[in-house]
């Protein structure tokens, strides 16, 4: 998957999968663009882009998320830097568990602002450039929880189940126009986020798994950068389960 002079965006691209998919994409030879709040966790994303390869293009751009105007003014920002915006990827999410009965409306709000309605924001952004260039890949980072549900995580998993309707509807929307928008659902994989994880549920799912062990970083990146090459050129709408064979 080569990638030489496209333009790669990610939000959420601080740590775990999204420092994996910045310097899966820098390997191939893409520029990113980092988007997240955290600066110094940027920065630290950019050097691990450099190391993945000599030379790489890897600039930090900062806001938040879950503002649709920051959204708006970082996509011109890359645009007016690069000349192009060829991937997005939402990458963005947070997870805060509760049970129903004590779900306050101040989580419900954050896990709709960050997990799904950032990906609405950045699917509206980045459309337009991309119409322009009739050209384009979007991929939404779901989770496998959107899919099967889990008990204490209510709201987490109904935000993560609307970024796969936000992708097939969207997917309608600008296949047309030549840009793809997939999803990708990952399992249990190593990152801060599943380190809190009590032990009991992360042994659980990891029996469950049929290969027997949790997910790293780079198993999802790779799957996203296949999404977005040409080789995937066919596929839009689909939601890509990465999760060891939990879900079978």
């Amino acid at each position: 998957m080569k990638f030489d002079g496209k333009v790669a965006l990610i939000t959420g691209a601080s740590r775990g999968i999204g420092r994996a998919i910045a310097a899966e994409f820098s390997r191939d030879g893409a520029a990113v663009a980092l988007l997240g709040r955290d600066t110094a966790a940027l920065e630290a994303s950019a050097h691990e882009c450099r190391r993945a390869r000599a030379g790489a293009v890897a600039e930090i751009f900062a806001g938040d998320v879950a503002d649709q105007a920051a959204i708006e003014r970082i996509v011109s920002e890359v645009v007016a830097r690069f000349g192009r915006i060829d991937f997005a990827i939402a990458n963005a999410g947070q997870s805060i568990d509760a049970l129903i009965l004590r779900l306050k409306a101040d989580t419900i709000d954050r896990m709709l602002d960050v997990n799904l309605k950032s990906a609405f924001y950045l699917c509206s952004a980045v459309a337009k450039p991309m119409m322009k260039q009739r050209a384009g890949s979007i991929v939404l980072m779901t989770s496998i929880v959107g899919v099967m549900g889990n008990a204490g995580q209510a709201a987490y998993a109904a935000s993560k189940a609307g970024l796969i309707g936000l992708c097939k509807s969207v997917a309608k929307e600008l296949g047309s126009r030549n840009i793809r928008v997939n999803a990708v659902a990952p399992g249990l994989i190593e990152t801060a986020m599943t380190e809190k994880m009590p032990g009991a549920a992360r042994e659980f799912l990891v029996k469950q798994a049929a290969l027997g062990r949790a997910g790293k970083p780079e198993d999802v990146s790779g799957v996203v950068a296949f999404l977005c090459s040409d080789a995937a050129g066919y596929i839009t709408g689909q939601t890509l389960v990465v999760d060891g064979g939990i879900l079978m």
